[in-house]
């Protein structure tokens, strides 16, 4: 058999897998009441299989498990939507990449992992990325070797076969005034995130593992959206992104309200959250936590470890539990693959997905399925539940408060008018 047909068979088969271990995640009793995990999806035909590029990645058709998405009927609750997110996603000797692959399938979700691109690009490489204000082969994050490079495409293949989205955290993670994303012009933003779409398309090549099975997407097509680094450099990037066909961004900091674009992507910016033992509300992300309890030591007093993990979990908590019941605006959550204050807020993300994503009307999704689902949606809807603030829930009722008669759903969209033929 030739190498091509092998690797499409591999694909094939993973597809397959994907289906089947999205299946069974739920057990013998079947899905949770209201619980929305994985959607089931066609496998991957053969005949649209083709190889991009040097094979590091490839066309296979339709995601697996993307969900169509649905406009809202007149008088209908909106769902509770939250977004576990993943800043630079990676498969190291932690395996935390695979572990919260498996958290997400028994909890019927799915995430978004932000890739870094230098992740995929080895060492002996290095001088390949000639990042924006510094010299070629800079890296705050360092670069990977052959071992790593394998374990990440590994999990990032299974992840976006599983109905998971891969975006990206760019490269180099430089933070701070001394040539920091903060600093970067459109242009320089545009050559970033060149190069970490170019790191994820030459991988093989960079790494001389041609046999290895193709990444399942092409890159181009599924990045749709990011987080910057340090939440740095927003206002450039989203020009450069905006011009790239992006269409969202996660770099900011807002309340529990429903989204809105600015400047043209959909703004889906962590939140701000109660901080249990405090009067200041905390934002959505592990390192906001840690900053807040140990400050810039990333391990602390080892006997504060179960309190401040503690204190994340019951603060997403207490904010998912303050949307759900209120103005369902969706939760977005950023986290990192770490070990910070021993594990504490890996802990403390796990429970917070056990404790929130099986309930009813709730939909742990990733930033991909969420965009769909809000381009899907009637304008004036939308406008509307911007007028609750946090934690309000439409006094009259949901009924009552989403009554209006809607605009026609956009074609392709359950609820759009037939094709006329």
């Amino acid at each position: 058999m030739a190498a091509t047909q092998r690797i499409a068979v591999g694909i094939m088969v993973a597809a397959a897998c994907a289906s089947s271990l999205a299946g069974c995640a739920t057990g013998s009793n079947g899905p949770k009441e209201g619980a929305h995990g994985p959607q089931k999806g066609a496998a991957v035909p053969k005949n649209v299989f083709r190889l991009i590029g040097d094979g590091s990645t490839a066309f296979t058709g339709a995601q697996p498990y993307l969900p169509r998405p649905e406009r809202l009927k007149p008088g209908q609750k909106p769902p509770q939507f939250v977004v576990f997110s993943w800043d630079g996603a990676g498969e190291d000797s932690q395996k935390l990449f695979s572990h919260f692959r498996e958290v997400a399938k028994e909890n019927h979700a799915t995430m978004t992992y932000f890739l870094s691109g230098v992740y995929l690009l080895p060492e002996e490489k290095r001088k390949l990325y000639k990042p924006p204000q510094h010299s070629p082969g800079s890296s705050d994050i360092g670069f990977n070797d052959e071992k790593g490079i394998a374990a990440t495409v590994k999990q990032a293949r299974l992840a976006w076969l599983e109905g998971n989205e891969i975006g990206t955290h760019f490269n180099g993670h430089f933070c701070g005034p001394d040539g920091g994303v903060g600093t970067w012009s459109v242009d320089e933003w545009k050559s970033e995130i060149a190069q970490a779409k170019q790191f994820v398309r030459t991988w093989k090549t960079n790494t001389g593992m041609k046999q290895s099975s193709p990444l399942p997407f092409d890159y181009d097509k599924e990045l749709i959206g990011a987080r910057t680094p340090c939440l740095e450099g927003q206002k450039n990037f989203m020009k450069a992104a905006r011009q790239l066909g992006f269409r969202y961004d996660s770099s900011g900091v807002n309340n529990q309200v429903w989204p809105k674009k600015k400047k043209g992507l959909w703004d889906l910016s962590m939140q701000l959250v109660p901080f249990p033992g405090h009067t200041f509300e905390q934002l959505t992300m592990d390192y906001n936590f840690m900053v807040n309890q140990s400050g810039t030591k990333t391990q602390g007093d080892p006997d504060k470890f179960d309190y401040w993990g503690e204190q994340m979990r019951d603060g997403l908590v207490k904010g998912f539990y303050r949307a759900y019941d209120g103005n369902r605006a969706p939760l977005i959550i950023g986290n990192h693959f770490e070990s910070w204050n021993g594990g504490t807020y890996m802990r403390a993300v796990e429970d917070t997905v056990k404790e929130v994503c099986n309930k009813p009307d709730v939909r742990c999704v990733s930033f991909h399925q969420l965009v769909d689902w809000l381009d899907a949606q009637d304008p004036k809807t939308l406008e509307k539940l911007r007028t609750l603030n946090v934690g309000e829930a439409p006094r009259q009722g949901w009924a009552s408060f989403l009554s209006g008669r809607p605009a026609p759903a956009p074609k392709g969209v359950p609820g759009a008018p037939a094709v006329k033929q």
